[in-house]
């Protein structure tokens, strides 16, 4: 049975199926109080160690939700402050933006005015020229290979950037495209200044970093903590900390969290272990569910044998039991994917495969493609972390889809490392010689908005290095969707196209579609005024621990 998600992108409202009410997520959303602020917020994350603090960040998403959009700003950014929709797109360090009317492909960005970095230093168009330097021009003395490599997929089509004036910026890109600002809302500026005055040097720069966010790091203690005190110079005074400090720390094992929030050690942890949240609710403490852009998938090599015949492809699909992973090892704390985004999101379309669980089906296409499931079974491997960003269990739910796999003749080795080094092994894809032993690999991923849905992993200029089509998955009719969409602004024509985009990768699989987390957390009853957004990221600004 599939359970929908009926909602409206960039920033429209969100509706819940009947089927997610009866699941009890709405009671298990708290309501924000709007008195009393201050107190030390502790955060138990998923990764093994603190993310990259001196610009763009690593460790994934929980790089960008803890780190990036604390401590800095972008151009743009996703509204976090409520969750009954999807965020928009509002103002951040451009007060406005648009394309040219007689040339699509040049953005204009007027910036705002008066913003300092924590360094006490200007930001400006010449920050901000500096700042793209860094990430895209290999020539430029302050180029970090580290941070470009970390956001190289997000921004695809940006091809030149240059200064009109000291508040406005041009940006040229390679192709006519509306998706600009998701592109820009994905990047962090750095004070050139502190650059300098640290040598020079992105690392040492991370200790004691400069950005414009609403949070300034206090402390960096590799693998072990990091603390975050309030701006409260902040440009935005609407957007004022009301904690006094939140420490941020490692926790990449799910029952170290657990008891670090039973104890008392942190008021917050991600990702709790689902056989507990039943007890952590009874005990008084705060459960947030909600959906959210995301896709637990396995990422195919399609570059040989086995994933590079679609029969092989399709019948994966159909050997997870994506119901019984929800409901017995998660808990409800999912939903079933067949596809990249939700059925009934608006680019979900009219698919003409739907998956479901079909062992006897799976066995059948496996036959059509030569393998009896005897004498010939398909043999191949993926490749898994412990632990991450959007990662959920990765070690049990693989392990789940492991025992699925061999039961209609698909042998599956999994080959375990840590989070960040997967997100860096992977980052070549499968044409690359350290990624060509491998079939697979499982990695969560985002689709918040078109660039990170379509363009980036299923467009044929977006093979590694230029972005994450790593499979790499080449389709001209795909192209030509995509390009139409992208060089469409009216959003719904823009759905239509990028439906027709869905129904063709549904059918193709490119990746095996799994499961789309809801997102869990587990909160201390004294947190207070915590948002719960349809996102992958969060405002630390809103939230305070009561004394």
């Amino acid at each position: 049975m599939e359970r929908s998600i009926v909602g409206r992108v960039h920033g429209a409202t969100f509706l819940l199926l009947m089927a997610l009410v009866a699941m009890g997520m709405l009671p298990w959303l708290p309501t924000v109080e709007a008195q009393g602020r201050g107190g030390v917020l502790r955060i138990g994350m998923t990764a093994a160690d603190i993310p990259y603090t001196g610009g763009q960040p690593d460790q994934g998403f929980e790089g960008f939700r803890f780190i990036g959009y604390q401590l800095y700003d972008p151009l743009v950014r996703w509204d976090l402050s409520q969750g009954e929709k999807l965020p928009a797109i509002v103002p951040a360090l451009a007060e406005s933006w648009e394309v040219k009317a007689d040339d699509p492909t040049k953005w204009i960005f007027k910036l705002r005015r008066g913003v300092k970095f924590h360094d006490g230093t200007d930001f400006n168009a010449d920050a901000v020229l500096w700042n793209w330097d860094a990430i895209k021009n290999k020539d430029a003395p302050q180029y970090d290979p580290r941070q470009a490599g970390q956001v190289a997929p997000r921004i695809t089509v940006m091809k030149s950037w240059r200064k009109l004036d000291d508040y406005t910026v041009e940006f040229t890109t390679t192709r006519p495209s509306s998706f600009v600002p998701y592109q820009v809302v994905y990047i962090f500026y750095v004070s050139p200044t502190q650059w300098q005055k640290v040598g020079r040097d992105w690392q040492a720069l991370a200790m004691n970093p400069a950005g414009t966010g609403a949070f300034k790091l206090a402390r960096l203690v590799p693998r072990e903590r990091a603390e975050l005190e309030p701006n409260r110079d902040y440009w935005d005074k609407n957007r004022i900390p009301k904690a006094e400090k939140v420490i941020l720390f490692p926790m990449p094992e799910v029952t170290t969290r657990l008891a670090a929030l039973r104890t008392g050690q942190v008021d917050w942890i991600e990702v709790p272990a689902p056989d507990a949240i039943p007890s952590l609710r009874q005990a008084g403490f705060q459960i947030y569910l909600r959906p959210y852009p995301h896709n637990w998938t396995y990422t195919l090599n399609l570059t040989g044998p086995p994933w590079n015949d679609k029969l092989v492809r399709q019948a994966a699909n159909y050997a997870v039991d994506r119901d019984g992973l929800c409901k017995s090892l998660l808990n409800e704390t999912c939903i079933q994917a067949i596809g990249e985004v939700y059925p009934g999101h608006p680019w979900f379309g009219n698919p003409k495969v739907r998956y479901e669980y079909n062992p006897a089906k799976a066995r059948e296409l496996l036959k059509q493609a030569g393998y009896d499931g005897k004498t010939k079974r398909v043999k191949t491997s993926v490749l898994i972390s412990t632990s991450g960003s959007g990662q959920m269990l990765p070690l049990p739910m693989n392990e789940f889809v492991q025992e699925n796999f061999r039961d209609v003749g698909i042998d599956l080795e999994l080959v375990t490392i840590e989070w960040n080094a997967l997100t860096q092994r992977v980052r070549p894809g499968f044409q690359h010689a350290d990624m060509a032993q491998f079939g697979a690999f499982n990695i969560s991923y985002n689709f918040q908005e078109p660039q990170s849905a379509f363009v980036r992993f299923f467009h044929s200029t977006s093979v590694p290095p230029v972005g994450a089509n790593r499979q790499p998955y080449l389709n001209p009719e795909v192209d030509r969707l995509i390009e139409a969409a992208e060089s469409e602004f009216d959003l719904d024509k823009q759905n239509q196209l990028l439906a027709q985009v869905h129904e063709i990768l549904v059918e193709d699989a490119p990746w095996i579609f799994i499961v789309h987390d809801l997102n869990p957390r587990a909160m201390s009853p004294k947190v207070k005024g915590f948002v719960q957004p349809q996102s992958w990221f969060v405002d630390l600004t809103l939230p305070w621990v009561d004394k």
